[in-house]
């Protein structure tokens, strides 16, 4: 057996599995199954299937889940650096599916890094509505943010808080919530050995106390009618059907919704009825858990007071279209022009990591060395006619001379650890403002006036990715009519968005981050 696993977690799965234990057993024998999701914010999945590099078989439970066949890697390939798919363990991809999103609601992924679920949920909204992405560790948040990046996420905001301060700022707010628990692990032993080093007999019961405090928290941010989904990846009941039923308990108002046949109880394994297990040697993935919750109230009778002005009104948590303006770009002038004095004067990093959206900390005394909010609004919004043609919808939120558009007006956020309050769309420099590669990976080329297809299968794409220079004749660029070519171009991967080049007289200078080429 590949893995060494510890012998009293041995001995409690052969009480909770009886005759398959050992059928369970052999799977540590066995390599762990792989697999991609497609993100169909940029592609469909019918078509990834046209184009893939390699053969890929479908996920029963994610309709846009597929096995990767062994030797593949989808990770080296500059489709997967364009955003076109997420790598994935199989049984990670069920919660999302039965969390059950919709275009237009707004969802919460609490324990969110590195962002595989989230982006799973992005995909789901289509850019509409919203997405919070929380996670309690600050380094993690870092690969979160990234990864909603690399989807082409338009409407998600990243937190770095407690589900209890979250649920304070957003009272009954989430249509849905998605709890996927710190657990023991115990479902990745099989992929993870670390996994196994670290557990021991205590391990299930720290994290079960843990669970409790979370459903807990998130359960005041759920709306009346809302869904729920708990899941874990681990086998141990006290943190999976426990954790459950002390919820129940304390929370009438709640109940489980039947499972739609995702997994299956072995003998011997007392079942919460309506809660689901994906046992590894009756499915093709590792170990999870998964419980879907709904609260019971009515939406109607029981709604929440407003946390800020159109709070009952998702269509007004964005900028309305008649001042965003379409895609000549009219109108979008004098939505900029108006000026949230509050959101002034912040310093910060580009992502602003763990900055506190606050007026006590919109007084530091730092404004005089920034540009100030009408600049940053006026600069983008000609960069936005000249290089874009339209304004994208969205709050403007400022950190210093950096800008980005939120599905969340600014004063939601107060007082809140946030990471990526929404689209980063870039920041002024000398007076000019440049271009976020985040804008870049979540636009189409049509949304573009200036933009570059390279073959996906050619040399100037993994060039492209490196960070060189390429030269480009001018007859190669899609220049919208009346438009330079010189300029920024929307660089495309075989017709899909992977970042920005600068071009000139023949030459495409790059504008790939540093910190996400390929290596």
């Amino acid at each position: 057996m590949a893995v060494q696993l510890p012998h009293s977690f041995s001995e409690r799965m052969k009480q909770l599995l009886g005759r398959e234990y050992e059928a369970f057993m052999k799977t540590y024998g066995e390599p762990p199954h792989t697999g991609i999701r497609v993100n169909t914010l940029k592609i469909a999945a019918d078509e990834l299937q046209r184009i893939s590099p390699y053969r890929m078989e479908p996920i029963p439970w994610c309709s846009t889940g597929f096995y990767t066949i062994e030797g593949a890697r989808p990770g080296k390939h500059p489709y997967y650096h364009a955003g076109l798919y997420y790598i994935q363990e199989p049984s990670a991809m069920a919660p999302v599916e039965l969390l059950g999103v919709l275009p237009g609601d707004r969802v919460l992924d609490l324990c969110a890094a590195p962002g595989g679920k989230s982006t799973q949920i992005a995909a789901k909204l289509q850019g509409k509505g919203m997405l919070v992405s929380n996670d309690l560790h600050p380094e993690r948040t870092k690969a979160l943010a990234k990864n909603l990046e690399l989807c082409g996420a338009r409407n998600a905001v990243v937190l770095n808080e407690s589900p209890e301060r979250i649920a304070a700022a957003f009272p009954g707010f989430f249509d849905r919530i998605l709890i996927d628990a710190p657990c023991s692990g115990e479902g990745m032993f099989r992929k993870d050995e670390d996994m196994v080093r670290q557990w021991d007999e205590n391990t299930p019961a720290k994290y079960a106390a843990m669970q409790r405090e979370i459903l807990r928290a998130a359960a005041l941010a759920l709306r009346p009618g809302g869904t729920m989904v708990y899941s874990t990846c681990t086998f141990s009941p006290e943190e999976n059907e426990g954790s459950i039923a002390g919820f129940l308990a304390g929370h009438p108002q709640f109940s489980v919704v039947a499972d739609s046949g995702t997994g299956s109880f072995a003998p011997g394994l007392e079942p919460l009825p309506g809660t689901a297990r994906l046992w590894p040697h009756k499915v093709k993935g590792e170990g999870h858990f998964i419980a879907v919750l709904r609260h019971n109230g009515d939406p109607e009778k029981e709604k929440p007071a407003g946390l800020w002005p159109g709070d009952g009104d998702k269509s007004l948590l964005a900028m309305p279209r008649g001042e965003s303006g379409g895609r000549n770009g009219e109108g979008s002038k004098a939505a900029l022009a108006r000026k949230d004095k509050s959101s002034a004067g912040r310093g910060g990093s580009r992502n602003a990591r763990n900055s506190r959206i606050s007026p006590r900390n919109d007084s530091r005394g730092r404004s005089a060395a920034i540009t100030s909010e009408g600049e940053i609004l006026a600069s983008y919004a000609e960069f936005a006619r000249e290089q874009l043609g339209w304004q994208p919808e969205g709050c403007p939120v400022l950190f210093g001379e950096h800008l980005y558009l939120s599905s969340l007006p600014r004063e939601a956020l107060n007082g809140l650890k946030t990471v990526r309050p929404g689209w980063y769309m870039g920041h002024v420099r000398s007076g000019r403002f440049i271009p976020g590669h985040p804008l870049a990976t979540a636009l189409t080329a049509r949304e573009s006036l200036r933009s570059l297809t390279l073959p996906g299968d050619g040399p100037e794409a993994v060039s492209y990715l490196k960070g060189e220079t390429l030269s480009i004749s001018a007859d190669r660029l899609t220049v919208a009519p009346g438009t330079s070519p010189k300029g920024y171009v929307l660089v495309c991967i075989d017709g899909y968005s992977a970042g920005w080049g600068k071009w000139q007289d023949g030459i495409l200078k790059n504008e790939y981050p540093a910190g996400w080429r390929w290596t």
